[in-house]
């Protein structure tokens, strides 16, 4: 009769009383430790992102012991939430769906405050882009009104921006010919296809998911303005109004008006001091390299990462990394 054994759900330990079970005594001093990070779809920024830290954690694996992996999720919601179960030990998350957890307001509403969240430092900027065919003839947001429109999926942070941003506006989804629920890694190829007509999404520039159906389909930026923006930029300190450059892309020379958040990098107070500060040692020790992993890192600060867009606290394992720098 086999017996069943039951491991705390980190899964930091999992892996290293899985080996310190199986592997000789001699041996166990060589074992792994794991830690997981939930980043988006697969051709966003998040995802590289998540990826572009875990190369830089497991550079250093045979020193520290921690082997990095990375999960495509269906983004910030998501992401906060399965740290909050113990299923991942890190994540990406937009600033204002941070703030929203740690304080229960908004989607996290009905499951009340995350005391447990804490945060490790934010990444780029992310501004709301919307996409249009150009064939839809969509020059700004009240075009779209009895278009088909992907508002995003469910539990990613780019919904959560869009439904408060239609409250802000007054709308409905009812308003839109058909509210789709795309993924991400979905929108481009739909856009494309002529299934809808524009799509909404919280990305780093230049993101690929922007870049391709612009090179395939001739698609169109178009501005975010408007009363409502203004309004919630102004209610809201993780909003902030922001240009996506010009040049970026094929066939827009000059910025494009919209507004945004930061993407932050988000964690849990259950997960251990040491896991957290190798991360951090790992991504700032390495720091002019993790800029060059991805173009919409080019301008982070160290300075301005360890307090901008954090709403939770940040954890003890950052700040004890933080201090050793003379950052805090």
């Amino acid at each position: 009769m086999q017996t069943r054994l039951t491991f705390p759900a980190s899964r930091l330990s999992l892996v290293a009383v899985a080996m310190a079970l199986s592997a000789p005594l001699g041996a166990v001093h060589a074992q792994q430790k794991f830690m997981t990070i939930g980043t988006g779809g697969v051709t966003g920024v998040y995802y590289a992102a998540g990826g572009a830290i875990c190369r830089l954690v497991n550079k250093d694996r045979a020193k520290h012991g921690f082997r990095c992996s990375v999960e495509s999720t269906g983004g910030s919601v998501v992401n906060i939430n399965t740290i909050k179960a113990g299923e991942l030990d890190f994540g990406v998350s937009q600033s204002d769906v941070q703030y929203n957890a740690f304080n229960g307001t908004k989607q996290f509403e009905k499951d009340g405050k995350h005391t447990d969240l804490r945060a490790v430092f934010s990444i780029h900027p992310e501004p709301f882009t919307v996409l249009s065919r150009k064939e839809a003839n969509i020059a700004k947001f009240d075009d779209l009104k009895g278009k088909r429109f992907n508002i995003g999926n469910p539990g990613s942070g780019t919904r959560a921006a869009m439904d408060e941003l239609l409250t802000a506006m007054g709308w409905k989804t009812s308003d839109f010919g058909l509210a789709a629920e795309l993924k991400a890694d979905e929108h481009g190829a739909a856009l494309c296809d002529n299934k809808i007509d524009a799509f909404f999404y919280g990305v780093g520039h230049p993101s690929a998911n922007i870049q391709d159906p612009i090179t395939t389909c001739g698609a169109k930026l178009v501005p975010l303005t408007g009363p409502a923006v203004d309004k919630l930029v102004k209610a809201n300190s993780y909003y902030a109004k922001v240009n996506i450059p010009g040049g970026l892309y094929a066939g827009h020379p000059n910025p494009t008006p919209t507004y945004g958040v930061l993407a932050s990098f988000v964690t849990s107070s259950k997960v251990p001091d040491a896991a957290v500060y190798e991360l951090v040692k790992a991504v700032f020790e390495n720091f002019e390299e993790f800029k060059k992993l991805h173009p919409a890192f080019v301008a982070l600060d160290p300075k301005s990462m360890i307090k901008d867009g954090l709403s939770a606290p940040l954890h003890p394992g950052a700040v004890k990394y933080y201090k050793e720098k003379g950052w805090m």
